[in-house]
């Protein structure tokens, strides 16, 4: 398993729109493709503006199988819908490691 993580700083006031189109265009998009297993969204407790997602793939090469057209074209439709672009801070990478 891979994990992509993203972090997000988003204003307060759009938090809640920022979630819910997420949901609606980013997951669901994603769900289409093999490998993508699950998302997780986290708030940073003390920070309310960052946002970090943890996307898990079942293998790295699935997850960069996916067409670069393919995720322009949604991104594209997500920001049309929330109206604004958010500001992405950091983008990772983890791999899972096998149980000892």
């Amino acid at each position: 398993m891979v994990i992509e993580l993203l972090k997000f700083k988003i204003a307060t006031e759009i938090r809640e729109t920022f979630l819910l189109k997420d949901a609606e265009i980013w997951t669901t998009a994603l769900a289409e493709y093999p490998g993508f297993i699950g998302k997780e969204v986290w708030i940073n407790p003390l920070d309310s503006t960052e946002i970090i997602f943890v996307i898990r793939w079942a293998t790295r090469e699935q997850w960069k199988a996916i067409p670069l057209e393919e995720l322009e074209a949604v991104e594209q439709k997500f920001t049309a819908a929330l109206g604004v672009t958010c500001e992405l801070v950091e983008s990772a990478e983890y791999k899972q490691m096998p149980a000892a």
